[in-house]
């Protein structure tokens, strides 16, 4: 039976050009994917688009829905350039800022009258222009995008929340490295309603700080005891908490992790080593059964492929073994639907060392059995799509996004997204980001958007207040912390969710502009 990797396996370059019925090489047998290392060799496994039939786990109306959601999306953005090359012969004239907010008013872009005030010996900088209209149009994305009421039952038909709490866990937490390619993780790739999740951020390389994840763990907890939920403080569900890094089967020597310099092995080590570290923070501070379950998933950018490092029996990850749905997309191809789920909770009670009806791991082997199937799904809908990977390997993010996250626009390489509370803390993760959105808008001749995000409680008196603080702050600190041309916009919105709120700026370095240093 096939399916569990014991070891990661070279990320093997695509051998052909796809067309459906065609095939590219990786690493291992067919019907034998538990080999090691020194036996790689001794076979090939063949992942095929899968021919004209759909494949038994794929979804029509979903991959129909993020088809249309994407190009609306990339459609919009292409607009704010044509626009404003229409619009930049026209700045001296009369009457030239209003045409200019009433033309990208209705593109969907809400911008400002002080950005329109131009004067012959100072023409208006439309390179600062462009992206600040991208990071408004970006809110308006959000505003209008139908991600969080997605995929809350399963194929079933059953509440996936009710689900996840009868495999024993009451909050999950992810956390994925803030590369861009991996903007659709939660409503693309995983394919997992927002309301499981209880806290998502993104970090460099998802080098998360161990505190604030600390600090996470203990507000889920906190309102177990105080209000019994999701569930009662004495049931002995867990908290789960998942680690996500990517790699290029691509291009795996340059378009892999840039914070890990593209080296797959130190993405998965270094990310095993936070979340064992997580774990051991949690058990120190309040003790050994405090209920943390860890969980590791890698996703290759270029197919939006998974691979799941299933727990051991005893709870253990490894990183040299996981459950690859690249694998499982070609085994399963041909099956009905109830013979591939099978095969699918026998690939994993393979990898954990189990057998499949093992009470102990039952609960986590059906979580890491849900996020392959739905990504099977996903992989087929992009095999199908592009007869092959995505035609972009490599970056083409359309902003920065630092601060609080946002989810609520779900799209691969949409947005270079990295939490901080300060610029200064999170200057690491900031510099990848403008190392990678550096080049691409160099190459453009345009600025590199930015946006600060800081959420608020409106039932914290002063909250509200403390965020804009804390957002015009960012604002200034990421501007000077800028090797690039940059146009940082900052906004704050309720904690709840909903509109972003943008601070006023004018056309200073301490409102957000800086041209190349």
């Amino acid at each position: 039976m096939a399916v569990a990797r014991k070891t990661l396996g070279p990320a093997t370059p695509w051998a052909t050009t796809w067309k459906p019925g065609t095939a590219r090489k990786t690493t291992a047998s067919v019907r034998d994917f538990t080999v090691a290392k020194s036996a790689q060799k001794s076979g090939e496994h063949l992942l095929s688009v899968g021919g004209s039939a759909a494949h038994p786990f794929a979804d029509a109306a979903i991959a129909s829905e993020l088809r249309r959601r994407e190009q609306e999306i990339e459609d919009a953005f292409e607009r704010i350039t044509f626009v404003l090359r229409d619009l930049a012969p026209l700045q001296f004239d009369e009457g030239f800022a209003d045409l200019a907010l009433s033309r990208l008013s209705a593109i969907g872009v809400t911008a400002e009258r002080d950005w329109f005030i131009a004067d012959w010996t100072k023409p208006l900088d439309l390179s600062a222009v462009h992206a600040r209209c991208v990071s408004r149009l970006f809110a308006r994305q959000v505003e209008t995008g139908s991600e969080r009421v997605r995929y809350r039952n399963s194929d079933e038909g059953e509440p996936v929340d009710t689900l996840v709490e009868r495999w024993g866990f009451h909050a999950v937490d992810i956390t994925a490295c803030a590369d861009g390619r991996l903007s659709g993780l939660l409503g693309a790739v995983l394919r997992v309603p927002f309301s499981i999740v209880s806290a998502r951020r993104s970090y460099a390389g998802a080098m998360f700080p161990v505190a604030d994840a600390l600090g996470d763990w203990e507000q889920v907890e906190l309102r177990r005891w105080r209000e019994a939920a999701p569930e009662q403080p004495d049931a002995s569900s867990k908290y789960l908490k998942i680690g996500v890094y990517h790699f290029s089967s691509v291009n795996p020597q340059h378009e892999g992790c840039a914070a890990h310099g593209s080296d797959d092995n130190k993405a998965v080590s270094k990310l095993l080593d936070r979340l064992i570290e997580f774990k051991g923070a949690v058990r120190s501070k309040h003790g050994a059964e405090s209920g943390v379950a860890l969980l590791m998933v890698g996703v290759d950018t270029d197919t939006d492929a998974i691979r799941v490092h299933v727990p051991d029996a005893n709870g253990r990850v490894h990183a040299d073994r996981f459950v690859s749905s690249a694998d499982l997309h070609g085994f399963t191809a041909s099956m009905s639907k109830p013979d591939a789920k099978a095969a699918v909770r026998e690939a994993v009670a393979k990898c954990t060392g189990v057998s499949s009806d093992d009470a102990a791991t039952e609960g986590m082997r059906w979580f890491s059995g849900y996020l392959l199937k739905n990504n099977i799904s996903q992989v087929d809908a992009v095999l199908r799509k592009y007869n092959g990977p995505y035609p972009v390997a490599g970056h083409a993010e359309k902003l920065i996004v630092i601060g609080d996250p946002i989810d609520d626009v779900q799209l691969r390489n949409l947005a270079f997204q990295a939490q901080m509370t300060s610029v200064e803390e999170g200057a690491g993760d900031l510099a990848v980001g403008y190392k990678i959105l550096g080049a691409r808008c160099a190459a453009e001749n345009v600025a590199v958007p930015v946006l600060v995000v800081r959420d608020f409680d409106p039932e914290i008196p002063g909250d509200k207040d403390a965020a804009r603080s804390a957002a015009k702050r960012m604002r200034i600190a990421a501007c000077r912390q800028s090797t690039c041309p940059v146009a940082v916009e900052a906004a704050v919105r309720p904690v709840a969710g909903g509109s972003l709120q943008f601070l006023t700026c004018g056309n200073s370095v301490s409102n957000g502009l800086r041209a190349a240093p």
